[in-house]
């Protein structure tokens, strides 16, 4: 019985000796990152040689949603997360009483209507549409239904708006809100879908069901810019400086421009 005790104790020890060893701190030369796969991971990836060659090790740990990057951001178990927009961040840190920042502004990937049962915008009449049900997105998701002329929004709510404040729906459109990583695999049981660059790519949309986007020199390329984000308490940290001056190489902007063809169009030297 009391080898079996100490048996216990030693795996509770070492359960608890390796949490603590995951620990991350910004200080010891690792530097990880938190990261959705397509086009962020991949973007950081381009990064790797310039770290390195500053005596950091690089770790992109890539996440498939959009919540757990900024949780292990905020308890430290990584350095920076790239992979929102600022009103995402902003929403996120007052629903949880964080204090993420902003640190560099990397791209910008338009929101695109793409086709889903229907083929053509000119057939919108009783149509379901599908926007991602998060506050940030789903917003701009509707921002885009009045800038094509589907819907009217309430003004007074300037980018704060949702479904309810749809104030003219002249063509009885159906709004169907989903979460963002799911509407590509749902084009074949809605008319239309709004979808984030990133997930179109991941899911590998065609770009031919691509129907209409926010234009890349409109006020969203900067209020919906991807981020850098980290702790306040880090955003001085040398780390964090070298993990910027790496994403603003020109080398960087070249292999965006290359690689992802107008769907993410890079905003580099763009700090907060």
């Amino acid at each position: 019985m009391k080898n079996f005790i100490f048996s216990i104790i030693c795996f509770l020890f070492l359960i608890v000796f390796s949490g603590c060893a995951e620990k991350n701190t910004i200080d010891d030369k690792r530097l990880v990152v938190a990261a959705s796969q397509t086009p962020h991971a991949e973007i950081l990836e381009q990064c790797r040689t310039f770290i390195e060659a500053r005596g950091y090790e690089l770790e992109i740990r890539v996440f498939s949603d959009y919540v757990l990057p900024n949780e292990a951001t905020v308890s430290g178990e990584v350095d920076a997360n790239f992979f929102q927009h600022t009103p995402y961040l902003e929403d996120y840190n007052r629903k949880n009483k964080t204090d993420l920042v902003p640190v560099l502004k990397v791209h910008y990937e338009p929101l695109g209507i793409y086709q889903g049962r229907r083929t053509s915008l000119e057939d919108i009449e009783n149509a379901r549409i599908a926007i991602a049900n998060d506050t940030s997105n789903g917003a701009r998701g509707l921002l885009l239904l009045q800038e094509l002329g589907i819907i009217q929004l309430d003004a007074s709510k300037g980018v704060n708006v949702g479904v309810r404040d749809i104030i003219q729906n002249p063509h009885n459109v159906q709004i169907v809100e989903l979460e963002a990583a799911i509407i590509p695999a749902q084009l074949t049981d809605v008319d239309f879908g709004i979808i984030n660059g990133n997930y179109a790519l991941e899911a590998e949309v065609p770009r031919s069901k691509l129907l209409a986007s926010e234009s890349s020199t409109s006020l969203a390329a900067q209020t919906y810019a991807n981020i850098l984000a980290v702790k306040r308490e880090n955003k001085d940290k040398e780390a964090i400086r070298i993990l910027v001056e790496a994403l603003k190489q020109p080398e960087i902007a070249a292999f965006i421009n290359a690689n992802y063809q107008g769907v993410v169009v890079p905003l580099l030297g763009g700090e907060e």
